[in-house]
């Protein structure tokens, strides 16, 4: 911020608190330091209302501010010397400063009531304001009204809802406090200990008036003092700000020297006193947001108190920064913290995303590994129980001949081995099918790819451009791909049509194949579809999945292919 708005805000407040202790402080200032320190209360919420209104226009806080400060000018007249007119009498005893003051502490510091029971607090703060004051008026006029014990039996009842009412006002105070997090905390702790002082002070006070002690100085010094205290905590924060700011360009300079993986994240959340904030860095291949050393990042529901500031860099996405909720209160603030760090924000995304694909290839080994080995042994099994089995039976039955060579069955015996080579041969077909399919040496893939449509009952349109040639592992890859999407349409879309996409882009080969189906298809609920993700991460590519309930799905495998 800065100065010139500091300047007019100034310009504005300063003369505003300045008639305003011209028309309450004299004379009785001078003859009553008690009365003097009422009016410093009701100046200083007058004077920095005015100050957060001026910064602050959309805030409800300034306005409240200024308003219970202006409610409280009849109540210094009522109490000091001489004899008001009729209206002061009534704005005076109606205390209306009590209910602004009520909606200010609970809407502290965004301005809004979050809550039903904060809003009705508010109300019969409000009611107990406006709608009883003519039972104080009859008490205090002179000579008193007619209405004698009904007016004095009333404003008991008066007083006894304030009570209550403070009370309320500090319960709900406390309740936000527990129950936020640290930054809204160090936020509404100004106006939970002043409800509760304030509260404390005023029943003591009349307390001691009800026997007969009179009002005694050190309760109503104690209730002063608390209510200034919002102000100046009010105040505080402002310069508080002004600090932040200037720890922004603190960050810039450290941030030059450069940072390790790790400290970028501790700087901002020193720079915006928010001790939970953690930022995720886009990464555009995998379409999610990892941390510093490439663990992905779950991004918080919006009832947790959490909130997602997005920080871009030249219209591309950058990172995320997860941060407390109570930090949209300083907006500039963030967005200041968030440009100073935009540069380092993009060299740690570079350096989290060549992290975060390093564990996706790690991750994409071991499963490999672990799946190689599976095949292995179903080969071995394979074999063992066919081939081998069979080819045993051939040796076996040629032994035999050998014997009775100059038997009759020698022929019937070579017939039989040769049927049993024969079967051995077919169960090895089938099992090298199982490692590569025979119609991708024979078409290609765009061949395979159109005969997987023929014999899909599902009707098929297939859009293949020059994809070719690819190489084993890839072309073995997306022809088992679409096999396995393909199926999935038959046995889960219900769709009445799908399609089949290839092609070649900048060195990958993209693979998309849709439906108009059913959709809602979750990778979590079945393994077929991770089973796709972990062959396109295989071949270093990757699988987006788009399956709106009701809106068909599209899947979609970009693999390089160069």
């Amino acid at each position: 911020m800065t100065g010139r708005p500091w300047i007019s805000t100034t310009a504005i407040a300063a003369p505003a608190v300045a008639v305003w202790l011209l028309l309450v402080m004299l004379p009785e200032a001078r003859r009553d330091p008690l009365w003097a320190l009422g009016a410093v209360v009701g100046a200083s919420f007058l004077g920095t209302g005015i100050v957060a209104w001026r910064l602050h226009p959309r805030n409800r806080v300034g306005p409240l501010m200024a308003a219970v400060g202006i409610a409280w000018i009849p109540q210094q007249l009522l109490i000091g010397d001489g004899t008001p007119a009729p209206f002061v009498v009534w704005l005076g005893a109606c205390g209306l400063w009590a209910g602004l003051a009520c909606h200010l502490f609970l809407a502290y510091p965004t301005g809004r009531l979050d809550g039903l029971p904060s809003r009705i607090v508010v109300g019969v703060a409000y009611a107990e304001s406006v709608v009883l004051p003519g039972a104080s008026v009859a008490v205090l006029t002179d000579p008193p009204e007619p209405l004698g014990s009904v007016a004095l039996l009333v404003d008991g009842v008066r007083w006894q809802t304030v009570v209550v009412t403070g009370a309320l006002v500090v319960g709900l105070s406390v309740a936000r406090w527990r129950e936020g997090s640290a930054a809204q905390r160090r936020a509404v702790t100004p106006v939970a200990a002043a409800s509760l002082i304030a509260t404390v002070a005023f029943v003591a006070d009349h307390v001691a008036a009800g026997w007969g002690w009179g009002t005694q100085p050190l309760f109503v010094y104690a209730m002063f003092g608390a209510f200034i205290a919002v102000p100046l905590a009010y105040l505080g924060s402002l310069i508080r700000r002004g600090i932040d700011r200037g720890r922004v360009a603190d960050l810039v300079v450290r941030l030059r020297g450069g940072k390790q993986p790790g400290d970028l994240e501790g700087e901002l959340a020193a720079v915006l006193h928010d001790p939970t904030l953690r930022v995720g860095y886009w990464t555009a291949g995998q379409d999610r947001y990892v941390d510093a050393e490439g663990s992905p990042v779950e991004l918080p529901p919006k009832e947790d108190g959490r909130v997602m500031t997005r920080v871009d860099r030249g219209g591309a996405r950058l990172a995320v920064l997860l941060h407390d909720a109570a930090l949209l209160e300083q907006p500039l603030l963030v967005e200041a913290a968030c440009a100073a760090a935009s540069l380092a924000l993009e060299n740690e995304r570079l350096t989290a995303d060549l992290k975060a694909r390093l564990r996706q290839l790690a991750a994409s080994r071991a499963r490999m590994l672990r799946w190689g080995e599976a095949e292995r042994r179903r080969i071995e099994r394979d074999l063992h129980d066919g081939v081998q089995q069979r080819l045993l039976s051939v040796a076996m039955t040629l032994g035999l001949a050998e014997a009775t060579a100059h038997s009759g069955r020698r022929d019937a015996l070579i017939g039989e081995a040769k049927a049993s080579v024969l079967a051995a041969l077919d169960d090895l077909r089938a099992v090298s099918h199982g490692i590569h399919p025979p119609v991708l040496t024979e078409r290609g893939l765009p061949g395979a790819v159109k005969e997987l449509a023929a014999v899909t009952p599902v009707p098929v349109e297939c859009v293949i451009g020059m994809v070719e040639p690819l190489p084993a592992a890839v072309e073995s890859a997306a022809y088992y791909i679409v096999n396995e999407a393909l199926a999935n349409v038959t046995k889960h879309a219900q769709a009445g049509r799908a399609w089949v996409r290839l092609a070649r882009s900048e060195g990958r080969l993209v693979v998309e194949i849709g439906d108009d189906g059913r959709g809602g298809a979750d990778p979590a609920r079945g393994s077929g579809l991770r089973g796709l993700s972990h062959r396109a991460e295989a071949n270093g590519g990757s699988l987006r999945l788009d399956s709106r309930r009701g809106g068909g799905t599209v899947l979609r495998v970009t693999m390089p292919c160069e």
